[in-house]
């Protein structure tokens, strides 16, 4: 055969033990702390919606203390925080999230972060994972997260959830070009 290789895309996936039964769901009413609800849509680098990207969300729970036999601080977390979700996106590349706004974890230095999630992304024409962070908007104490403070100022933005009623929020996922999501190298 004579030519170049033809690209290859990652997928398709088989949804087998990927698609969590309510993986939309993170923390359940009884859990402690402010409820939230995050929707938004994945886009590709044309705009276009993506409707089989997977995504995944990983958190602590209100007091910042993450479901996880290697986090000793504090005591148990409630039963009805779950702290990871995941769920892939409809027709129309959207998503949503039940769940808590997260409690402030230690950060690389010690000090501490601002609540945050930290998503990752599984989609066609991926070779790998993308992960980043969604901070909330209106929390005040953005400006002293270590981590969120590494991300240019004018990109900053695209992590940022946005109130857009009462205790829902809107975050968008644009895996590349113009507006594109920061992605962490991990």
């Amino acid at each position: 055969m004579n030519g170049l290789t033809p690209f290859q895309t990652l997928g398709p996936f088989f949804d087998f033990g990927l698609v969590i039964p309510n993986g939309g769901i993170i923390a359940e009413p009884g859990a402690a702390g402010r409820h939230v609800s995050i929707a938004g849509v994945v886009r590709d680098g044309v705009n276009d919606t993506l409707p089989d990207a997977l995504v995944e969300v990983w958190q602590a729970n209100a007091v910042g203390k993450y479901r996880h036999p290697a986090d000793s601080r504090g005591g148990d977390v409630e039963a009805a925080f779950y702290g990871f979700g995941r769920v892939v996106t409809d027709e129309n590349g959207r998503f949503t999230f039940n769940t808590i706004v997260p409690g402030r974890v230690p950060g690389p230095d010690g000090s501490l972060q601002a609540p945050h999630l930290a998503i990752g992304i599984l989609a066609r024409g991926l070779l790998t994972r993308l992960v980043t962070r969604l901070y909330f908007e209106d929390e005040p104490s953005n400006g002293e997260d270590p981590v969120l403070a590494l991300v240019p100022a004018g990109r900053r933005s695209t992590m940022l959830a946005r109130r857009i009623d009462g205790d829902q929020y809107r975050f968008d996922i644009k895996l590349q070009g113009d507006g594109e999501t920061v992605f962490f190298d991990v």
